[in-house]
């Protein structure tokens, strides 16, 4: 209720109701002239705070002190906090109260009488003190809205961020992925036309994904398998037949959405650095569908000589895939890596 600005204001507003209601409800029961003189006066002070917490709050906190004018904020609050103590002592006075319309000093108050300094010290010295506490207490609460704001800003920029970081994410399929699946098929036409029209079928099917699906919030969990198919058939194109790639996925594939390109950057991480062509290699994919989750598990080989030359896992960096699943799903996912002499997992762990 109070993280917006309407939602502080109703919190002064409430607070100020009540304060405004204590003289009345103090002195309700005394109808005589005096106990109407009391609470009179105690409005008076009331009122002298409000303007002051008015003025502090909508004046000098907005354009001295978030200005850095800091020097000129803190005199005028002192000027104002004095100025509204001795007002508050010239309207109130201390002394025995006087019903309206008396002008002689009541019975026990000689005329002559020396004037009781302690009375009035004490007078201005609490309303100094409940001065500097309204000012306090104004400032605090709107350094606690900027701060609050500021926050807000700080995590909504972030979190664009982020999202443009997923938005590329999306569309960082390696261009040389396109380039040599081109001239593969090339190569394909005049050696099997039959896998060449197949392959371009494939790769029609994966650029329209990326092109337009990869852009919604949201796709059909068959939508996402049937792209990494056409993906993993693609990759095969390039790879000799020492790449043993194996998916697996259910039979029967639920009506489930998830957010697009979820597994690609992974799938795309494993044939980079699990592939080797003097070597066996080998990529293995698959999804399991519980209840309330949906498991992905990639392995891929690891040779020693790949990863010297192309360095540690990363890809386009697991950093960036952990922020971008941190976006989705905040918490609420689970991503374990297990790096072994011979071979890389990922075991990612998403809620449906």
């Amino acid at each position: 209720m109070f993280k917006t600005r309407k939602g502080f204001l109703l919190l002064y507003a409430i607070i100020w109701l009540l304060v405004l209601i204590s003289p009345y409800l103090r002195y309700m029961q005394d109808v005589s002239a005096n106990g109407w003189s009391r609470m009179i006066g105690d409005w008076t002070n009331l009122f002298l705070l409000l303007l002051l917490f008015l003025i502090n709050l909508f004046v000098l906190v907005p354009r001295l002190l978030f200005n850095d004018k800091r020097s000129q904020y803190f005199v005028l609050v002192t000027a104002m906090i004095i100025a509204v103590a001795f007002i508050g002592l010239i309207l109130h006075p201390t002394g025995p109260p006087q019903p309206p319309g008396m002008r002689i000093p009541p019975p026990d108050i000689q005329p002559g009488r020396p004037f009781d300094l302690q009375s009035m010290l004490g007078t201005i010295l609490n309303n100094l003190i409940t001065a500097i506490l309204i000012i306090g207490s104004s400032t605090a609460i709107e350094l606690e809205y900027k701060w609050r704001n500021e926050q807000k800003l700080r995590k909504d920029a972030e979190k664009e961020h982020l999202k443009m970081n997923l938005a590329l994410l999306r569309h960082q399929v390696s261009p040389h992925f396109f380039m040599n699946t081109l001239n593969n098929i090339h190569s394909l036409v005049e050696m099997d036309t039959q896998k060449a029209q197949d392959a371009i079928e494939r790769l029609s099917t994966l650029m329209r994904y990326l092109l337009y699906d990869s852009a919604q919030n949201t796709i059909e969990l068959k939508r996402e398998i049937e792209f990494i198919r056409s993906f993993v058939s693609l990759m095969q194109l390039r790879h000799s037949d020492e790449v043993e790639v194996k998916v697996v996925v259910p039979e029967q594939i639920p009506d489930l959405q998830i957010p697009p390109m979820l597994f690609i950057s992974l799938l795309e991480n494993a044939f980079k650095h699990g592939v080797s062509y003097p070597l066996k290699s080998y990529i293995y994919f698959e999804l399991n569908i519980g209840a309330s989750s949906l498991q992905c598990i990639i392995k891929n080989s690891k040779h020693i000589l790949v990863s010297k030359s192309q360095g540690e896992y990363s890809g386009i960096g697991l950093e960036n895939i952990k922020r971008s699943l941190k976006l989705l799903y905040e918490d609420n996912f689970r991503l374990d890596i297990l790096d072994q002499e011979n071979e890389f997992e990922v075991n990612l762990r998403i809620p449906l």
